[in-house]
C-alpha cells in the first residue's frame, strides 16, 4: 500500500500542492486534471525526485525517503518524453536498460523476450528503434518500466502526441499489465482513462479535489447536462460545456440546474464532468 499523508510541495511563495492525502492499493488510478494543477509534481514525489516540504509518503507504512534504493527498486516509471538511442534495436535498448538496473543477466533474456511480446515489438525486436513510428518508441519505454516487475507502475502523459490507434492500444496494454501492481497514470486526455481507472484523482486549486471511481464522479453532473440547438442563446446560469456534432446538426452541451427551454438531458460522461469542474470562472 502506497500512502501520501499531507502533503504539501512550495516553492517559495508558491504553493504547488496542498495538504494531500492518498491512499493506492493495487489498481489502476488516473491523475486527471488540467496542465499546472500538480499532477507531475505528485508524480514527481511518489518516484523520489522530489520531496514533500511537509508530510510524507509510506510505502507499507515506512518513509520512502528512508527506504531509498529499496523503493526506487520497486517502481516502473515512464516519464512523458521517453529518452532512447535511435540506433539501438528494442532488444538491445531494453538490454542495456537491464544492465543498469543491475538485473541478473540470467533472468534477462527471457524476461525481455516475455515483454516485447507483451508490448506487440516481438516481429521487430531487432530493427533499430529510428524505424519506428507513431507509439511504437512508447511501447518499448513501458517495457523498460517493467523490466523489475514493479510493484507500482507510474505513467507521466504516456499518450500525449499518439495517434487514437496508439491510444487504444495503449489504453489496452496498461489494463493488461496492473494485475496485482498499482498503476498511476497521469493524463488531461479524459478518454485514455476513462474506461481503464478504476479511481481518478482530481486536483483543484492545487488541492485534492476528489478520488473517486468514474461513475461516481458522473453522477454528480447527472440531471444536469442537456443538449441544445447550436447558436441558441445561454441564459444565466447556463454554462457551456462543449460544442458537437448532433443527429440535426451542431448541438450544444450545457452545464445547468434548471432544465433550459428546447433542451434535452443527456447523459453525462467523464468529459462533461471534466469541463463542469474546471469550468472558466470556476471559484
Amino acid at each position: 500500500m502506497l500512502s501520501v499523508e499531507h502533503v504539501t510541495k512550495n516553492y517559495g511563495r508558491f504553493t504547488a500542492l496542498g495538504d494531500i492525502s492518498l491512499t493506492f492499493t493495487p489498481g489502476v488510478y488516473g491523475l486527471l486534471a488540467p496542465n499546472g494543477a500538480g499532477k507531475t509534481t505528485l508524480i514527481k514525489m511518489l518516484t523520489t525526485l522530489l520531496f514533500p516540504t511537509k508530510g510524507q509518503i509510506l510505502w507499507e507504512g515506512e518513509d520512502i525517503q528512508v527506504l531509498g534504493a529499496e523503493y526506487r527498486g520497486l517502481l516502473g516509471y515512464l516519464l512523458q518524453q521517453f529518452g532512447y538511442y535511435p540506433n539501438y534495436t528494442s532488444r538491445q535498448f531494453l538490454r542495456y536498460a537491464a544492465a543498469l538496473q543491475c538485473i541478473p543477466r540470467r533472468e534477462v533474456d527471457g524476461r525481455i523476450e516475455a515483454l516485447l511480446e507483451t508490448v506487440g515489438l516481438g516481429d521487430v525486436a531487432d530493427e533499430k528503434m529510428k524505424k519506428f513510428s507513431g507509439g511504437m518508441p512508447q511501447r518499448v519505454g513501458i517495457a523498460v518500466a517493467m523490466l523489475n516487475d514493479p510493484k507500482q507502475l507510474i505513467l507521466d502523459e504516456p499518450t500525449a502526441g499518439l495517434a487514437p490507434r496508439e491510444r487504444v492500444r495503449f489504453r489496452n496494454l496498461i489494463h493488461a499489465l496492473s494485475g496485482e501492481r498499482i498503476v498511476i497514470l497521469s493524463t488531461h486526455i479524459v478518454s485514455d482513462i476513462e474506461t481503464i481507472a478504476g479511481q481518478i484523482v482530481m486536483f483543484r486549486d492545487h488541492r485534492l479535489y476528489c478520488c473517486d471511481s468514474p461513475a461516481r464522479i458522473c453522477a454528480q453532473f447527472q440531471g444536469r447536462v442537456f443538449q441544445l440547438p447550436a447558436g441558441t442563446a445561454l441564459a444565466p446560469g447556463q454554462f457551456l460545456l462543449s460544442e458537437g456534432q448532433g443527429e440535426d446538426g451542431l448541438v450544444l452541451r450545457v452545464l445547468c440546474d434548471t432544465p433550459p427551454i428546447g433542451g434535452a438531458m443527456v447523459t453525462s460522461g467523464l468529459e462533461d464532468a471534466f469541463l463542469a469542474i474546471y469550468r472558466e470562472g470556476q471559484p
